[in-house]
């Protein structure tokens, strides 16, 4: 391979360096051996990026060369592409509306049997261990952790999987096995088991946060309604751990513990119902259905999809689909703080389910089941910021129309949400810490939920563009932090404790004003954002190029019709 290739493969030569001692000759070998896996990981995401891009290319009829535009067209070995019709009604962006609404309410169901597994058990811990004999502080928060570690595990694997198989098997799949581990955590004989069956439902529940967010890109083409339903499936992932508190803290002192996860299981059921009969949305897969029909029609038919004509081989499933979450994380600055982020605010809301009861038990007396009662205004948080989110797409839309310069930057199309959030998520900490003594009503502490809930969804929004990177991430700090949630509010009381998180948000919710501010040179930095750049750019050339041949065409063809006439 030439010099010239080597660098348009995404490979860099490395700078020659004249070693003087046996310190440079050790500098030499590191710096070299980072350099190369730099350049290696570099190189497996120019591929991925250009793969991605060919693959929709030909699955949106955009040939790849000057050849033909029909939704028809053959490689250089003479076999046939197939992709969609103009109007295909096959093509998820052209089913029905309320074929795409129903798909919306499965999906954000799915969503909120994931989350709301993963505190179901937070009112019936103590009760659990009162059963059980466990009494170490630490093993008391493991019901939680443990299902998180599943969430750290799982889209990993679940998400690039999902963008590799398809949707709706996998969708089911994990459905059932989340239906079945919960069962096993209403039957659990100890504690171990317990642990051991919360892990597995974690890693099961994650599937519909990895998942969804990509079948919502499949059937909404246009980014302000897809938006929208982004919005409600973010406002989902609130509500289901808020859900569950409730649940757990009146089953468990009325009809035991176990209950808990009975009723868990009942609405998993009653979903599941629905989770069968959820479509396959994924494009690359229904196109590959369409062309090994038409194989099973015509035997000696060559026609694929352009899917069906990428490898598939275990290498590139590990070295391209599984790992680009990771190299995301590492090598792109943009979601490395974005995760960054997220994940402290993920973390504190999941310290909330130890830090809910040592405020409103022992500071009010509350019982359990009233406890979870104060969740719910951090829910009523979600749902007001949801008008904010719909009402800024409008501001956006009609600055767009008007040509405004700031709208046509790719920081202003989310980013500005989390600059309302992030401040609101701190006001809250503060307002919770400071507002929790016996002197003061309840409800007041109470009613910082609402701008902890707001906060919280706004930065959802923002961060779903990174979603499986972000969900691991996030997932990693929510099952190392709320260790120490009871030991910390210990030994700096729960003014301390809330003012130390407060402080810590603080400093991150610059992140979002920083992206605003240097946006646009941080995506110039990133090698990867150039080459998606340039492909997209590329990509949508060969589109309006194809749409004015076919507009010439069908001038051409009208002059004719008129000259037989």
């Amino acid at each position: 391979m030439s010099k010239s290739s080597d660098i348009e493969a995404g490979f860099r030569p490395q700078s020659l360096r004249v070693p003087t001692n046996v310190s440079s000759k050790s500098n030499y070998r590191h710096d070299g051996g980072f350099s190369h896996f730099a350049e290696l990981v570099q190189s497996i995401s120019n591929q991925d990026a250009e793969a991605r891009y060919k693959a929709e290319e030909a699955d949106n009829r955009i040939p790849t060369d000057d050849t033909t535009d029909s939704s028809q067209f053959q490689d250089t070995e003479g076999r046939t592409i197939i992709s969609w019709e103009v109007d295909d009604e096959e093509n998820p962006y052209n089913w029905p509306r309320w074929r795409k609404n129903i798909i919306l309410l499965t999906t954000m169901l799915t969503v909120i049997n994931s989350t709301m597994g993963s505190s179901l058990p937070s009112m019936a811990i103590p009760f659990m261990a009162k059963e059980w004999g466990v009494t170490s502080q630490t093993q008391l928060v493991l019901p939680i952790s443990t299902y998180l570690v599943g969430f750290v595990i799982g889209p990993i694997i679940w998400g690039p999987l999902s963008e590799h198989i398809g949707r709706r098997n996998l969708s089911i799949g994990s459905f059932i096995m989340l239906t079945v581990w919960t069962l096993a955590c209403a039957l659990a004989p100890n504690w171990p088991a317990m642990l051991l069956f919360r892990f597995f439902v974690g890693i099961c529940a994650s599937a519909p946060i990895a998942i969804v967010t990509g079948i919502l890109a499949d059937i909404f083409n246009d980014s302000v309604t897809r938006g929208r339903a982004m919005a409600w499936f973010m406002a989902t992932t609130v509500f289901g751990p808020l859900l569950a508190p409730v649940i757990s803290g009146f089953c468990s002192t009325n009809i035991g513990w176990r209950w808990t996860f009975w009723i868990g299981l009942m609405f998993a059921g009653a979903t599941l119902i629905l989770v069968v009969f959820l479509p396959e949305t994924y494009a690359p897969v229904l196109l590959a259905r369409r062309a090994a029909k038409l194989r099973k029609a015509d035997p000696t038919a060559r026609v694929y999809s352009a899917t069906e004509l990428e490898p598939h081989d275990l290498t590139q499933l590990v070295t391209r689909v599984l790992t680009r979450p990771i190299r995301m994380i590492l090598t792109e600055l943009i979601v490395t703080a974005t995760c960054l982020y997220l994940s402290l605010v993920y973390a504190i809301f999941y310290m909330s389910f130890q830090a809910f009861p040592i405020i409103f038990q022992k500071v009010y007396g509350l019982s359990p089941g009233v406890t979870g009662l104060c969740y719910l205004p951090i829910g009523i948080g979600a749902l007001l910021s949801l008008p904010v989110f719909f009402s800024y797409d409008y501001v956006l839309l009609d600055a767009k129309a008007r040509g405004v310069p700031w709208a046509m930057k790719e920081e202003f199309r989310r980013v500005p949400l989390a600059t309302i959030g992030g401040p609101l998520f701190v006001i809250s900490l503060f307002w919770l810490g400071w507002s929790a003594r016996s002197d003061v009503s309840f409800v007041v502490p109470m009613l910082a939920g609402i701008p902890f809930g707001s906060g919280f969804n706004a930065y959802e929004i923002f961060a779903a563009s990174a979603n499986a990177a972000a969900s691991s991430c996030r997932s990693v700090f929510a099952v190392v932090l709320p260790l120490a949630t009871t030991p910390m509010f210990a030994r700096l009381g729960i003014n301390g404790a809330c003012s130390l998180l407060g402080a810590l948000s603080l400093i991150m919710c610059v992140i979002p004003f920083i992206f605003i501010w240097k946006g646009e040179e941080i995506r110039a930095r990133s090698k990867f954002c150039v080459a998606l750049k340039e492909r997209k750019l590329e990509m949508e050339r060969r589109n309006e190029e194809q749409q004015k041949r076919r507009a010439r065409r069908e001038v051409g063809a009208s002059v004719l019709n008129k000259e037989i006439v």
